[in-house]
């Protein structure tokens, strides 16, 4: 059920946007073990005249970036996992983006189960609720 929301420095295309959210989702179920048919994806374009580093523009780097931000339940994953996830989502973002600036970022955002939730009930709420069935 992660929320996955993602910028790139690119030109809009849904094109561009289904391919990285298939690319996405399936990395996040292999690596972090996330359901697929729960995990939702965002995309937003900036073109890379409008994207900065360090004073200049993508454009001028010859480069592109992007900001991944992962909304996973705190605990749900361990630091190996939670790392070769990064790996491989920069390996990713860099074989459809070409190649990346430096300062690209993915954050893996662990979040409290009872804080955090979909359909109006809270992770913590699905758990206790699956305990009671069992």
């Amino acid at each position: 059920m992660p929320i996955i929301t993602v910028k790139i420095s690119a030109q809009p295309s849904p094109v561009l946007s289904a391919r990285l959210a298939e690319g996405i989702v399936a990395i996040t179920a292999r690596v972090l073990r996330k359901n697929p048919g729960i995990t939702a994806v965002t995309v937003d374009a900036t073109p890379p005249e409008h994207w900065h580093v360090g004073g200049q523009s993508l454009a001028a780097h010859g480069k592109a970036s992007f900001w991944l931000d992962i909304k996973v339940v705190d605990g749900t994953n361990t630091k190996d996992e939670k790392a070769a996830y990064l790996q491989e989502i920069f390996a990713f973002m860099e074989s459809v983006l070409g190649p990346l600036h430096e300062e690209s970022y993915a954050l893996v955002h662990e979040v409290p189960a009872d804080a955090y939730g979909y359909g109006g009930r809270t992770q913590e709420h699905r758990y206790i609720a699956g305990r009671l069935a069992a």
